[in-house]
């Protein structure tokens, strides 16, 4: 068993799908190893304008950190976060989850500016100013009642 895979299965999941051969557990070892092996990891993509303001936002929160006179192992100790990911948060990388930037802000004690973001809806304002509201959804079908409806094979159908 085993030879049909096109590519070589990792030594761990190789042991322990032979070792523990018709084990349940060697075969949940062996699909996840499939899986892991097959998916791709998702980039994200995002306008130019965006993807400028993101790495904007990581420049300024490397400029706070330095300003500190802060390390990077320090800010990504008190974050909860590896080196590698405080690096991935100066660079303005859209990968990272936003509760990672927030828990960088809170390490260089800027939390309170979280609460800046978009405070100032103009277009929402705009919108709401000039009274446009979304679309309804239309109602729905209503379906037919027990009393109209007809049955096959019933004598009210053959009339």
């Amino acid at each position: 068993m085993g030879q049909h895979f096109s590519q070589p299965l990792p030594k761990r999941l190789h042991q322990s799908y032979f070792v523990n051969n018709g084990n349940i557990n060697a075969q949940k070892y062996l699909y996840v190893g499939i899986i892991i092996l097959v998916m791709p990891k998702v980039i994200p993509v995002l306008l130019p304008r965006v993807s400028r303001l993101l790495e904007g936002f990581g420049e300024n929160l490397k400029l706070a950190r330095l300003r500190r006179k802060y390390s990077a192992d320090s800010v990504a100790q008190r974050a909860g976060i590896t080196r590698r990911t405080l690096s991935k948060v100066e660079r303005g990388d859209p990968g990272v989850a936003l509760g990672v930037y927030a828990r960088v802000m809170q390490a260089l004690r800027l939390e309170d500016d979280l609460s800046r973001l978009a405070i100032d809806d103009v277009l929402g304002r705009k919108l709401q100013d000039a009274g446009i509201t979304p679309k309804r959804r239309a109602p729905k079908k209503e379906s037919p009642t027990s009393d109209s409806a007809v049955l096959p094979g019933s004598e009210a159908g053959k009339a």
